[in-house]
């Protein structure tokens, strides 16, 4: 019992043991005696803790004070007797001491007694108490004043766990020294008191830790900071200050507060916030590059002040010589920009940190002179940003994923900032293993993708050059989707010298769905080639093939036929299946869509007679034909996507042919999650 009692259930009754004053603590209703102080001992001799106080002090002649610990522990008002006589058996003679008792709390809902005594037997003198009432008065005023500050200073320190005493005036000022905090800053005490200490704060916490103080001081309130304090080893840690306001008739007098290293707790807290954030980044994303950006912008500016992201090839055995990755994002604070531009970079042996990560699969990690890299650290056209921003320390840190070195994240912290270490690096190395099965997804979607679009490609070959007309054709695989899709595009010329274009989509986004594609694809191109016939009597054959042969396949398209025709130039005839209808952009913007005559999809109207149409194409305009990739958003209505081709395609009118494809993808919606193909061609001019 005696030293669970001695910390009154977990309270830091030990802040009493340096008192001058005697300090006795009692617990609950029984006054059970839980901690007395060597000042205590040393008057009243040591005693029995664990039962109740007039036990413990069998001794004490007078026994009429246990009312006063009923009245205090009953009403929690304090109480204080001046001279307060006491005796012990034995010792024959009668004792004076001044006594306060105040209600404390020690924890988990239990209250006790705390009694604090001076002994002022050498200060009664009987005989001439009439003649020295006035400054036997003045005395004990003086003295109860004293010992209620002290009192109220030790009280404080109850609500609070100490490591390390720090004792200062209402405004913050260090009055008292402090060995503990000399000891854990390195300062002198010459040097710490007054401001002297706020030296050790880091200057990015000094001010809110100034605002902290002046807010408590205004309100007189307990105040509980945590902030960087620079170690005698002239490193940084997390620190917490909790202070409690010593208060005299209402009036602040000081502060007495300790301070606790929690530079542990610091770093999980902030691993596990960082760790959920990245989870919740790259959650739904489904791109490699994607996933690392996503990463990267939790990184910056939390634990870095610039990040950049290398992409490593797929290689086996040996690393080839030179090494090319490509450098796809490279992000800083906002007050370090411009960043290092993304693209390619060729590292010979001369870049040995990053060879070294990826052969060792390990990080590299220096600090160094800011702006002073060592050589072979900072990446190829990099060295001069870190010069300019002052960086004073990197860490080149490989993201293996599925076994392999994916990508290298290249760490750097400049300026006045507290170098990278090996915390951080280990941070950088938990948020890249924590998204490890998100980059693990991401790499066989990007590989799956990379493989699909190499296949669609193949069977989408470029258009063939036409005397008198420019075509261009563009393919965009999903975003969202890694198998290839049934988006096709087709261009070539008939014996009479007339060109067809021609543009589809099968339902689905599987091989069956892209076997198909190609097979409708070919077969369109030997109906064109059997039979001098318009477009709406193709379609109808290839109608009645699809079903025969297709069961259960869908699939729109266009099927266009541009011929020049004397006195009127170029003449176009066309049959639309349930497709988008083309578009037609004149030199001038002026842009409409050609009708689509309203015939059904193929697969569904069997041998049913199809529509063509005729038009003519105007020196110098735009004929666009395009899969329904190009106008759909999920959630919103088709006229919207179609008024906006209208929109963008105007406003191109006159660029270049491929520069208007490329445009008009790149405005795209970031909603846009479909394939796309396009087909265009323009007439040249009068």
């Amino acid at each position: 019992m005696g030293e669970q009692a001695r910390h009154g259930g977990g309270l830091p009754l030990r802040a009493f043991d340096p008192a001058p004053v005697g300090v006795a603590v009692t617990s609950g209703p029984d006054h059970e005696l839980v901690y007395i102080n060597d000042a205590f001992r040393t008057m009243l001799g040591d005693r029995t803790l664990g039962i109740p106080f007039f036990e413990a002090f069998d001794d004490l002649v007078q026994r009429g004070y246990v009312s006063h610990f009923d009245r205090v522990y009953r009403t929690g008002e304090s109480l204080a007797l001046s001279e307060a006589p006491f005796e012990l058996s034995g010792q024959g003679y009668e004792r004076y001491a001044t006594c306060s008792w105040s209600r404390i709390s020690l924890g988990d809902g239990v209250d006790g007694v705390l009694m604090m005594v001076t002994e002022v037997t050498d200060r009664v003198d009987s005989v001439r108490a009439s003649e020295l009432v006035g400054s036997s008065r003045t005395r004990f005023l003086r003295h109860y004043q004293s010992l209620l500050k002290v009192e109220t200073r030790y009280r404080s320190l109850m609500a609070v766990e100490t490591q390390v005493l720090v004792v200062a005036d209402p405004v913050g000022d260090v009055v008292e020294p402090s060995p503990g905090l000399q000891r854990m800053t390195g300062q002198s005490w010459e040097e710490m008191r007054g401001e002297g200490w706020q030296d050790t704060v880091h200057p990015d916490d000094l001010g809110r830790v100034k605002d902290v103080i002046a807010e408590a001081a205004r309100t007189a309130t307990r105040f509980d900071v945590v902030m960087r304090l620079r170690m005698a080893d002239g490193t940084y840690r997390h620190i917490r200050l909790v202070s409690q306001p010593v208060l005299s008739h209402g009036v602040l007098v000081e502060w007495v507060g300790v301070c606790s290293d929690v530079e542990q707790e610091w770093q999980e807290a902030r691993q596990a916030e960082l760790l959920e954030q990245a989870a919740t980044a790259t959650a739904n994303v489904a791109h490699l590059d994607e996933v690392l950006t996503m990463l990267t912008h939790v990184i910056v500016p939390n634990v870095l002040d610039g990040c950049g992201i290398y992409l490593v090839p797929e290689f086996d055995g040996e690393l080839p010589e030179p090494l090319v990755v490509q450098r796809f994002v490279s992000i800083v604070r906002r007050d370090l920009e411009p960043a290092p531009q993304p693209g390619t970079v060729v590292l010979t042996g001369g870049w040995s940190g990053f060879v070294e990560a990826v052969r060792t699969r390990r990080p590299v990690h220096r600090t160094f002179p800011a702006g002073r890299p060592p050589p072979g650290l900072a990446p190829p056209a990099a060295e001069e940003w870190f010069r300019r921003t002052g960086a004073n320390s990197a860490a080149l840190v490989p993201v293996i994923v599925d076994g392999s070195v994916a990508a290298v994240l290249d760490a750097v912290v400049c300026g006045d900032r507290e170098p990278i270490g090996e915390t951080d690096v280990e941070l950088l190395n938990r948020l890249v293993d924590h998204a490890h099965a998100h980059l693990s997804n991401a790499m066989r979607f990007q590989r799956t993708q990379r493989v699909a679009l190499a296949f669609q490609q193949y069977l989408l070959s470029d258009p063939p050059e036409i005397p008198g007309l420019e075509i261009t054709a563009r393919y965009r695989p999903s975003a969202t989707v890694a198998e290839i899709g049934g988006d096709w595009y087709d261009c070539f010329r008939l014996p009479d010298g007339s060109a067809v274009l021609t543009i589809g989509d099968v339902a689905g986004h599987d091989l069956t769905a892209a076997t198909t594609m190609s097979q409708l694809r070919n077969m369109l191109r030997g109906l064109a080639m059997d039979r001098d016939e318009p477009p709406g009597d193709i379609l109808r054959r290839l109608d009645v093939a699809t079903e025969s042969l297709y069961d259960g396949v869908t699939a729109t398209c266009v099927l266009a036929r541009l011929e020049r025709c004397r006195g009127v130039g170029w003449r176009l005839t066309y049959s639309v299946a349930g497709h988008p209808p083309p578009l037609l952009v004149t030199r001038e913007g002026e842009a409409r869509y050609l009708d689509s005559l309203g015939d059904p999809l193929l697969g569904v109207a069997g041998d049913q007679p199809r529509t063509t149409a005729v038009a003519h194409l105007p020196p110098e305009s735009t004929l666009l034909l395009y899969t329904d990739g190009l106008v759909e958003n999920p959630g919103e209505h088709l006229d919207e996507g179609l008024e906006r081709l209208i929109r963008n395609a105007s406003s191109l009118a006159r660029e270049p042919l491929d520069v208007l494809c490329d445009q008009l993808l790149a405005r795209l919606s970031m909603a846009a999650k479909d394939d796309i193909a396009m087909i265009a061609l323009r007439p040249p001019g009068g």
